[in-house]
């Protein structure tokens, strides 16, 4: 039987394209992008985990400005409390990259992490958004009931099999199976045990997660063009979901330094770490990993490293210097290209795929 890219989900999403826009929260101005993806056939999504409700509610009707096609918004499932074990080690690692960028200590009661949550999810059901997409785990019984009053599609990541199970358990529609190759943070439910999260490639993940679900398969990770998205296919997935692809688009609000540390990179500059935010993500390799690194000590739990590190990086930013900003990137950076529209790239891979399935 040929392969065939206008899947399921595609007509339960009532998307043309299984494209879908990772939801990459934390880049700036992501509405246009968002809109851009979503009007072009595949599925934009908003990032919303790190934006206050109020924030969110502006993304959410400018988005709604911009297109009227399908759209997800993407929140943390469990975001978790502050703790502030071993935060004197922790802030004496840091006093290097303070001074260097020129930026005062903070005491502990400066860094508080907001528990949006519940409000969040309330503003997704009061604009009535099409789609909500999960990262660190699954709704709860009564957010998803919710959800599902309104006709609300809902959409999991998952970096393992017995993730993926309960996601279909839960009621999710359609599950991304999200492999190493990823840029970003993790979506491993638990990571109590696994301090980098679960690690299985794409390639390996995919089918045997295709193989004990019955809703749609989205895959994620290192994927980049129209060979990518045939290969998911083949795998049995009925979508792609790509992030580091769009980063260097017109529409992309990523930072220039960051955009230009992408282009600049190679499938070799990403690793692992948990230096940022205290949960593991695949970055670019910068100064501030390897000096984090090099310490050997433990970051505080997400998302208390994540709130202290804040204003480093926005600093950074600031000053331009990409050696001490989160650089989330994916494995397939070579295959980037610089000032594309976001309508063009998936054009592209949708070229891409036609003349690979009729060869």
């Amino acid at each position: 039987m040929p392969i065939q890219w206008n899947t399921d989900f595609c007509k339960q999403i009532q998307i043309r394209y299984p494209i879908i826009l990772a939801p990459m929260a934390g880049i700036a101005n992501m509405p246009p992008l968002v809109a851009a993806v979503s009007n072009a056939g595949g599925l934009g999504t908003l990032g919303g985990a790190y934006m206050s409700p109020e924030q969110l509610r502006q993304a959410i009707q400018e988005i709604k400005q911009l297109t009227d096609a399908p759209f997800a918004v993407n929140l943390f499932a469990h975001m978790g409390s502050d703790r502030y074990e071993g935060w004197e080690e922790v802030l004496q690692q840091l006093q290097p990259v303070q001074q260097a960028l020129d930026i005062a200590a903070p005491s502990p009661d400066q860094i508080r992490t907001p528990d949006d949550l519940e409000a969040q999810f309330a503003v997704l059901l009061e604009e009535k958004v099409p789609i909500i997409s999960t990262t660190f785990g699954l709704l709860s019984s009564s957010h998803m009931e919710q959800a599902r009053s309104l006709g609300i599609k809902v959409i999991c990541t998952a970096t393992t099999v017995e993730e993926a199970i309960q996601a279909e358990q839960s009621g999710c529609d359609a599950v991304v199976a999200q492999g190493s190759e990823a840029g970003g943070h993790r979506g491993t439910f638990d990571t109590s045990n696994r301090p980098l999260g679960s690690n299985v490639g794409t390639m390996a993940l995919v089918p045997q997660i295709v193989d004990l679900v019955s809703i749609p398969v989205l895959a994620a990770g290192g994927i980049m063009d129209g060979r990518g998205l045939v290969a998911s296919l083949a795998l049995g997935a009925q979508g792609v979901q790509l992030g580091t692809r769009f980063l260097t688009s017109v529409e992309s609000g990523a930072h220039p330094a960051y955009k230009q540390a992408l282009l600049s990179s190679t499938e070799d500059s990403t690793v692992m770490t948990t230096a940022f935010s205290g949960r593991p993500a695949r970055g670019i390799q910068n100064e501030f990993i390897r000096h984090w690194h090099a310490t050997g000590i433990q970051p505080l739990a997400f998302p208390t490293q994540n709130t202290l590190t804040r204003e480093l990086r926005n600093a950074a930013a600031r000053q331009n210097n990409a050696e001490y900003m989160a650089l989330w990137a994916g494995q397939g950076t070579r295959l980037l290209t610089d000032g594309q529209s976001a309508a063009d790239i998936v054009q592209e891979i949708m070229t891409q795929v036609e003349a690979l399935l009729h060869d």
